[in-house]
């Protein structure tokens, strides 16, 4: 595994993008450098939900800066992640290509309850360790999460479609801050968040929560507010909440909302946030709130020191899964194990190029290849498939699942439907994972022949000892189906046959 010195977490939030950047030392993280740019990317969404062009600039604009920061590190050492407006928006794809670009390294998108893992991660680092049960709630610009945990590990996590932009958007979208909005921002507050108050007041099993935390802006501002008016020490109260939605009704327009902690930044969003902060007061049972200082961005760099450290929430993730869906440990780490001597063949061509991400991504589908198996036996790799396209994954970001839910599709039957293209990265991972499991078919640990795969420019050789293969009729007969199945797929990719060799 690469050593890296520094890293740096990019979050492309729905309010605001966020850089941090921190030294290693051992098993902890010294924050050194961050950059935060109020961008609102979900304001910028239209009906439509297409994010619009003055938004689009704003993102890429802030991207390039942070870009320039960050360059010359390694591609390993930053992790950029996106969050609820980039979920939605419907031309994200698009944006994402120049968000690239202007960045200079990858961006991934995750889903809810993976930003709310990374969130509880981030704030629960900067928390004293306790096995006491708290209540983490992080109110973003498109969504709201809400994590119950212990120590490090989050035991529940939900993501609310609900945002302080989007909020403010929908419920005050000229400033005026009546009473009609006010009950109609607080109802939709209310049904969303009974979606799960019954499931978070249950595994408290508390009447009033004995530690709720706030994360990230709302909460900071609302923080602010309630202690520079009187109301609080620090955190944020229930009587703060109340006070200040009646200092706003009175307002009636929030340019003429002045209060002590209130800050131009957060004023355009401060209606939204304080109407859901205050339902999830109401909802949840909650008094008092104190504020974190870690949010998501110091999540997103615990998250990649413990991959740099060999402590990946992925590989915890594929394990949890192989013991959920009863999997064949032995047949899957058969396969893996051949799959990866395929590949290790691979690593030394020039073409194709299999990085350090592609080469577990193999791994991973092989040791999952068949959970499907738990559905139905019958087409298995399609079930498997779906689970892992749509299952919540911790540590994985949809592109994670995407790619893993297409190995696992294309490990055994046809190719033809697939469309992969030349250019596909995953062609040379489907080719190493359909040999190694159909060279395992037996299912025992007979002792295989020596293989060599060996691939340039879209075609591939499989060298075999001639002895073993006329004594192994039946493996024989499979590879030349495979061999057909790969000439369906020409002039894409062309495994050109079996070079037989002396033992």
């Amino acid at each position: 595994m690469q050593e890296y010195q520094t890293l740096a977490a990019v979050d492309l939030g729905s309010n605001s993008f966020h850089m941090q950047v921190a030294r290693i030392e051992g098993d902890q993280l010294f924050y050194l450098d961050s950059i935060k740019e109020p961008v609102r990317l979900a304001s910028g969404l239209t009906a439509l939900k297409h994010l619009d062009a003055a938004a689009r600039r704003r993102a890429l604009t802030c991207l390039a800066r942070i870009g320039e920061r960050l360059q010359g590190m390694p591609a390993g050492a930053v992790r950029a992640v996106g969050t609820s407006a980039l979920r939605v928006a419907k031309n994200a794809a698009e944006f994402l290509d120049e968000a690239r670009a202007a960045l200079g390294f990858e961006i991934e998108i995750v889903a809810g309850r993976e930003e709310a893992r990374l969130i509880y991660l981030g704030v629960s680092h900067s928390l004293p360790l306790t096995q006491t049960p708290r209540l983490v709630v992080d109110i973003g610009g498109g969504s709201t999460e809400c994590i119950i945990g212990a120590g490090y590990d989050p035991q529940e996590r939900e993501s609310l479609r609900m945002g302080c932009v989007v909020f403010t958007k929908q419920y005050f979208p000229d400033g005026a801050l009546s009473k009609t909005a006010m009950t109609a921002a607080d109802i939709a507050a209310r049904v969303e968040i009974q979606l799960v108050a019954r499931q978070f007041r249950a595994t408290a099993a508390l009447p009033i929560w004995r530690e709720a935390i706030g994360s990230s802006g709302t909460a900071r501002a609302l923080g602010d507010i309630c202690r520079l008016n009187g109301h609080s020490d620090g955190g944020i109260t229930l009587a703060g909440l109340t006070w200040l939605r009646e200092r706003m009704l009175k307002a009636g327009q929030i340019e003429k909302l002045e209060l002590p902690g209130l800050k131009a930044d957060r004023r355009p969003v401060i209606a939204g946030g304080m109407c859901i902060m205050l339902a999830l007061f109401e909802e949840l049972g909650i008094e008092t709130m104190a504020v974190a200082q870690g949010a998501m961005r110091e999540g997103i760099l615990w998250d990649l020191l413990g991959r740099v450290h060999d402590s990946d929430m992925r590989d915890i993730t594929v394990n949890q899964f192989r013991r959920r869906y009863h999997v064949d440990g032995r047949q899957a780490e058969r396969v893996a194990a051949l799959a990866a001597r395929l590949a290790a063949d691979l690593v030394q061509d020039p073409q194709p190029h299999l990085d350090d991400e592609a080469l577990r991504a193999l791994a991973w589908a092989a040791l999952l290849h068949e959970i499907g198996i738990s559905i139905a036996h019958s087409g298995f790799h399609k079930h498997g498939a779906y689970i892992l396209e749509n299952a919540d994954m911790p540590g994985f970001s949809r592109r994670d699942q995407t790619r893993l839910a297409a190995l696992v599709r294309a490990s055994r039957g046809g190719l033809g439907k697939l469309g992969f293209s030349r250019g596909d990265p995953n062609w040379p991972l489907i080719l190493c994972l359909r040999l190694a499991v159909l060279f395992n078919s037996g299912r025992n640990n007979a002792t295989l022949p020596k293989l060599r795969l060996a691939c340039q420019a879209g075609r591939c050789e499989l060298h075999i000892p001639a002895a073993w293969l006329n004594a192994n009729p039946l493996t024989l007969a499979a590879l030349d189906e495979e061999l057909q199945a790969w000439r369906e797929v020409a002039p894409t990719f062309t495994l050109a046959g079996l070079q037989t060799e002396p033992n």
